[in-house]
C-alpha cells in the first residue's frame, strides 16, 4: 500500500492548522511541512496498538465452543 504525503506551506497551515490535523487524525496520512519549498516538519499520527478486545471485535457473538475453552488439555496433548 502506497502513503500519499500531504505538503503544505508554513503559512498556509498556520491558516488552516485544525482542518490539517484533523486530516492526519482521520487518514492516518502524513503531513510535510515546508518553508519557502523546502521540507522542514512531518506531522505524524501516533500509531494506537490494538489489543485483543480491538482486534476481535467483529468476531464477539460469532464464535461458540463446545467444550471449556480453558479446560486441562495435557492428556491430549502430552508433553514430549
Amino acid at each position: 500500500m502506497t502513503m500519499v504525503m500531504t505538503t503544505v506551506s508554513k503559512s498556509r497551515l498556520k491558516a488552516r492548522m485544525l482542518e490539517y490535523f484533523r486530516k492526519v487524525e482521520e487518514s492516518g496520512e502524513e503531513l510535510v511541512v515546508t518553508s519557502h519549498g523546502k521540507p522542514v516538519l512531518k506531522v505524524v499520527p501516533i500509531e494506537r496498538k490494538l489489543g485483543p478486545e480491538d482486534l476481535f471485535e467483529a468476531e464477539r457473538g460469532r464464535i461458540s465452543y463446545g467444550d471449556d475453552p480453558v479446560a486441562d488439555t495435557s492428556r491430549e496433548w502430552p508433553e514430549r
